[in-house]
């Protein structure tokens, strides 16, 4: 057979290979990827994937066509929701698992070792990759455990409201950037004038400057050419003290791993996604940390984790999140069924319904243990969900500001993606695609479909990869330099 049936219930299935017209029972040419009906369905009725809804026939649709945005329409979701009625506990761990990491005074633990330039306001970027840009391998070369010195820009931090939730959203990406266990040594650098003040940050959250906590604003400095000046100075005084940081054995609960995907197609929800929730399983079972994001893409899975909810209370907290959304986009004259990107129906993907059940699959089985605003500090174990964009590089940077000290990022389309100062390990979810893209791609999840692997072995390939990530293993998008400008704060509310 050239098609994948995922459930009984389900009245289509996804084609492997490109059906031809009369081809394992298709009546017309169905690419490959996308969907074709098993069985009549009558316009109105619903198309079910997953055992699940994911959009309505838009006309009559004959058995054997081919199903996407030509004949699938999306409804908004109506659910009602249940709460910790599917609790999975993780199977205990035989073993303790352990690998290589910087132990910080703190008690955190990182997987990398770097010094971080922080922006208050755009008007201080480049002042602050002139800095980062003065370290080249050569300058650090006497400084073996200093991963590097990355600059950490953006493009907001004045112009905005001095409250509410875009300026308090800035600020715990600005103090979570901080405080991640990735980063040795910090220097904040600002222009002075701007409505993300640096001390008002210092002071909201308890920060102390120190030697590896310095502070400066170019109006106070006297402009560009000495801030860069100063600045490197204040560094080049960190880089000893910095380096002085060396790995140890560490138990794996002291990983935080960010589960993402972007790029998706079809098979998404068929190999990596499923493979990287049984490393999240695996992660979890160890006492480690799991945390999916991007709102927008579990809009229509959500009563699956409310179900897996450990508490009421926590399932609300994601219905909360929800209902947010359907505001947001409503009042931006928008729909939740914008998020698939052109990109994603081409590989297959119709709905956001459809795409949000493959991207939920990230999450694994254990139950839902805590759910946190975008870049809030993540401090329950097991797994758990941060709220954010389904935009790839704004959803990474409030994982990373949560805590993350590692990212798995699945892409079917081939998404060109990394991060800094927590690493990402790219999944690709098909063979081609992989063997296209094999200097990008890290893990091929195809293998399940081209080579008979399991989703569990596939997931412990994901788990195992991650332990000698943290452990110091450079990944494929990390030996390419990428990170330095995939770093976004989710920008909400009004530019002024």
């Amino acid at each position: 057979m050239k098609t994948v049936r995922l459930s009984d219930a389900d009245n289509v299935v996804t084609a492997i290979s490109q059906l031809a017209p009369d081809e394992d029972d298709a009546i017309e040419l169905v690419p490959r990827g996308h969907k074709m009906a098993t069985r009549p369905i009558a316009r109105g009725d619903a198309v079910r994937k997953y055992a699940q809804v994911i959009g309505y026939a838009s006309t009559d649709i004959p058995q054997g066509a081919h199903v996407h945005t030509h004949n699938l329409e999306f409804r908004n979701v109506d659910t009602a929701y249940e709460f910790s009625t599917n609790l999975t506990p993780a199977t205990p761990a035989t073993t303790t698992d352990t690998f290589m990491g910087y132990r910080r005074a703190s008690g955190r633990v990182g997987t990398r070792n770097y010094i971080a330039v922080l922006t208050s306001v755009n008007c201080s970027a480049t002042a602050a990759r002139m800095i980062a840009d003065h370290f080249t391998p050569e300058r650090l070369a006497p400084y073996p455990n200093v991963d590097g010195v990355a600059a950490f820009v953006h493009g907001t931090g004045c112009g905005m409201a001095g409250s509410g939730e875009g300026f308090e959203a800035l600020q715990r990406v600005m103090w979570g950037y901080a405080r991640n266990a990735n980063v040795g040594g910090v220097l904040m650098a600002g222009l002075g004038c701007e409505t993300n003040q640096i001390d008002w940050l210092v002071e909201a959250f308890g920060l102390t400057p120190g030697p590896l906590f310095q502070t400066m604003n170019i109006q106070d400095v006297g402009g560009i050419r000495k801030t860069v000046e100063a600045g490197i100075a204040k560094i080049e005084a960190m880089l000893p003290l910095v380096n002085e940081a060396e790995r140890e054995p560490c138990p794996a609960s002291e990983l935080m791993v960010a589960l993402q995907c972007g790029g998706s197609d079809a098979w998404s929800g068929i190999t990596a996604n499923p493979a990287v929730g049984h490393a999240c399983d695996l992660l979890v079972a160890q006492g480690g940390t799991g945390v999916l994001a991007e709102t927008p893409e579990i809009y229509g899975a959500e009563h699956l984790l409310t179900a897996r909810a450990a508490s009421r209370e926590v399932g609300e907290k994601l219905i909360a999140l929800i209902r947010w959304w359907e505001d947001y986009t409503a009042r931006n004259h928008g729909s939740m069924d914008n998020n698939p990107s052109p990109g994603n129906k081409k590989g297959g993907l119709t709905t956001i319904l459809e795409k949000s059940l493959g991207a939920a699959a990230k999450g694994g089985t254990t139950p839902l243990t805590g759910v946190y605003k975008y870049a809030e500090p993540v401090t329950a174990k097991g797994f758990t969900f941060m709220d954010s964009p389904g935009y790839d590089p704004a959803s990474v940077t409030g994982q990373i500001a949560s805590g993350c000290n590692l990212v798995v990022f699945t892409t079917g389309r081939g998404s060109a993606f990394g991060s800094k100062p927590a690493p990402t390990l790219k999944v690709a979810t098909n063979t081609q695609m992989y063997e296209r893209m094999t200097e990008d791609m890290d893990v091929n999840a195809g293998r399940i479909l081209t080579d008979g692997a399991s989703v569990e072995e596939v997931g412990r390939e994901i788990y195992e990869a991650w332990l000698r990530l943290a452990s110091g293993e450079v990944s494929k998008s990390e030996a390419q330099g990428l990170g330095d400008h995939e770093f976004v704060p989710w920008q909400i509310g009004a530019v002024m």
